[in-house]
């Protein structure tokens, strides 16, 4: 009952002084908003990252020739070594049943294509075997996708995505069966890809697939793959499937014990992983930054329980008269004190559930963290507390007969 009694108190406190307890509120208002805000924003980045990182593709592992940094995503297969054949990427998939459920040589080259007086410089001309849309996780939108024996043909035939469509077929008409150039040579479209949006490396749909050995011997003059591409059989046995390509590769390359590979492993989960590790990063910093003017908020509502005490000196004086205890005197400002913080939280809460509502309206990233909402709320009442110890503290240890006598 004292504590409802404190409460009471607290509230009629703040109700007679309205435009001050306002002020005060403000600063934990801001606060609690822009933390809870921030986090949201950083949250939203990294789901809709991690989105674009998974739409590139499955349980992806990449494989490409040389030694290179663990983690290292530059561009791969343009240097000078090349100990990367078709016959290892066929291995994996044949040789490797317990871990790998697809694999594609792969190469790339960028090269305008040419329909009527439409001209588009695609930006990646993806050369792989049919099982890259099931490593890709990719569907069509029409058509067909080439098949084995049309890789082996060297067939002159390709698959476009959407922003290369949008491109060379401005008026919508249908493309499959048309016949495009891609650099001097003519390629018969079979099929259209879904739209895929952007990813990590730009437009995923300014894309041409075409069969690895058409690309290859053709449009780039080499009889030697960049790299290869394969897919895990789960997301749980890529570590399996990482350990199991390094062996494989080495005896078919035969490596001694003591030598160092001679090509490097990517895998996707890497990737996730050092973009999660990122997004941790930013959203601490920002929330660090948010958090200042929580404490700001702090040092106001201290100063403003300090101008209290003062202004209250003879309340405090009489109601130690009457019997009242230092430990009850240091509770009713101890709570007046949290009461101002916690209703400046709840004012925060809604209002980053307001600004997290106009960004999503805005087509921006961000999401109402549970665990921020509660952080909010807790840090700003331990920051009242923390902020009205000093002065509820110094009200406590009023002299009684001074306190009387202060006018």
């Amino acid at each position: 009952m004292e504590y409802l009694e404190f409460l009471k108190i607290a509230l009629t406190s703040i109700l007679r002084n309205k435009t001050r307890a306002t002020l005060t509120m403000l600063g934990i208002i801001i606060g609690v908003g822009a933390v809870i805000t921030m986090i949201g924003i950083g949250q939203g980045s990294k789901e809709a990252t991690e989105a674009i990182i998974r739409s590139m593709g499955t349980n992806m592992i990449y494989v490409v020739p040389g030694s290179a940094p663990k983690g290292s995503w530059g561009p791969v297969g343009q240097g000078g070594v090349e100990t990367l054949t078709p016959e290892d990427a066929d291995s994996l998939q044949y040789e490797l049943p317990n871990s790998i459920a697809y694999s594609t040589p792969f190469v790339r080259t960028a090269k305008p294509a040419i329909y009527l007086s439409n001209n588009w410089l695609a930006g990646s001309i993806h050369g792989a075997n049919d099982q890259y849309l099931d490593i890709k996780d990719w569907a069509l939108d029409g058509g067909r996708y080439f098949n084995a024996q049309e890789v082996r043909s060297i067939a002159k035939v390709c698959v476009i995505g959407k922003t290369v469509q949008d491109n060379l077929f401005p008026t919508g008409e249908d493309p499959v069966g048309k016949t495009i150039r891609i650099g001097t040579m003519p390629f018969e479209i079979v099929g259209v890809l879904t739209r895929k949006g952007s990813g990590p490396m730009g437009d995923q749909d300014d894309v041409i697939h075409a069969p690895y050995t058409t690309v290859m011997k053709k449009l780039m003059g080499r009889d030697k793959i960049q790299q290869i591409i394969a897919s895990a059989l789960s997301e749980d046995k890529v570590d399996l499937a990482e350990s199991e390509i390094t062996s494989l590769l080495r005896q078919r390359h035969r490596l001694s014990s003591n030598a160092e590979n001679d090509f490097s492993i990517r895998k996707q989960n890497d990737w996730l992983a050092a973009s999660a590790q990122q997004s941790a990063i930013i959203t601490t910093l920002l929330a660090v930054a948010a958090s200042i003017s929580l404490v700001v908020g702090g040092i106001g509502i201290g100063n403003i329980m300090l101008v209290s005490v003062t202004e209250r000196t003879r309340e405090i004086g009489i109601r130690r008269a009457m019997g009242a205890t230092r430990r009850s005197v240091l509770f009713q400002f101890l709570i007046e004190a949290s009461v101002l913080s916690s209703m400046g939280g709840l004012v925060g809460v809604l209002l980053s559930f307001l600004l997290i509502a106009l960004m999503q309206a805005l087509n921006m990233q961000a999401l109402v963290v549970s665990w921020a909402v509660l952080l909010g709320i807790g840090f700003s009442s331990i920051i009242g507390l923390s902020a009205g110890f000093l002065p509820a503290l110094k009200a406590a240890n009023l002299d009684v007969i001074d306190a009387l006598r202060y006018e």
